[in-house]
């Protein structure tokens, strides 16, 4: 039994408590990804909702494997 929470295993809030345990590491920002966490698969791996919120629109298409075309007349 802890002798700061009393609990055993200790309570999530408890300075002795073990750190929760990563599914995944974003790709991006390399931080753990935890259970519950929103996160996108891409061909680079996992990236977190975090790193996606803070794309620009071309850093997303490229992470997605898109990318913006350059128009061009059509010659007739």
């Amino acid at each position: 039994m802890c002798a700061v929470c009393r609990k055993n295993p200790c309570d999530s809030r408890c300075p002795n408590a073990e750190e929760p345990k990563s599914i995944y590491t974003c790709e991006w920002c390399e931080e753990p990804i935890y259970e519950g966490d929103k996160y996108m698969d891409t061909p680079e791996g996992p990236v977190c909702k975090d790193c996606i919120e803070g794309m620009s629109a071309t850093e997303f298409c490229e992470l997605i494997g898109e990318s913006f075309k350059t128009a061009e007349k059509e010659e007739e």
